[in-house]
């Protein structure tokens, strides 16, 4: 799905950044009302863009959104874009419905990022090209932790007893992190297994 350089309306920026239950510095309190019945319509052809997405689902409903990040420059820690989580309801044809949060991200009237999550799931524009698994998550993490420390490739693989492309594989996404690898790791890193479980999605206990 291609959302980098989409231009948002006006009518959908405002209704983005209408948080009547938010009090933050410049904004009107209580805010004018704005128009929100502009958001269903984006949020569906921002949808319709996947190629498998069900056109008889249409998001139906959406309420005041909530801000996870605003673009400021605030106490000296300026942030360059505005995310918000946007709750709603879509329904199809038959009468079903399901809780709707879309997770927008935008830049001036720019859209930079759309997460969507319908019922229990989660859908998002692919990190990998089509027909191609997604890297695991753990992977841009373990690179920057290893590019920060001046870690290469090689000096992984030796002090952790594996194969280069082991550890490359692992810095693509492409080999899952698994519990005495990342013990492994996390005494190269000089961190605790501990953390490192958390970081690699390995804290809920399982051995997997």
């Amino acid at each position: 799905m291609e959302i980098a350089n989409r231009t948002l309306t006006v009518h959908v920026i405002a209704a983005l950044t209408y948080w009547p239950g938010i009090l933050w510095g410049g904004q009107k309190n209580p805010p004018d009302p704005v128009d929100l019945t502009v958001l269903p319509p984006f949020f569906n052809e921002v949808l319709q863009e996947l190629p498998w997405w069900n056109r008889d689902w249409q998001v139906s409903h959406v309420e005041p959104g909530l801000p996870l990040e605003i673009d400021s420059d605030h106490h000296g820690y300026p942030s360059t874009f505005t995310e918000v989580s946007v709750p709603g309801t879509v329904g199809s044809g038959g009468g079903e419905s399901l809780p709707f949060v879309a997770k927008v991200g935008f830049s001036g009237d720019r859209l930079i990022r759309f997460q969507a999550k319908i019922g229990d799931v989660v859908l998002g524009p692919a990190v990998a090209p089509a027909g191609r698994l997604e890297p695991h998550p753990f992977a841009r993490v373990l690179t920057g932790l290893m590019d920060l420390r001046g870690i290469p490739v090689r000096a992984m693989a030796m002090e952790t007893g594996r194969s280069a492309p082991t550890i490359q594989m692992l810095r693509i996404g492409r080999h899952n992190p698994e519990p005495l690898l990342t013990q492994e790791i996390a005494k190269v890193l000089g961190m605790s297994e501990a953390d490192v479980r958390v970081i690699a999605g390995l804290d809920d206990g399982s051995t997997q």
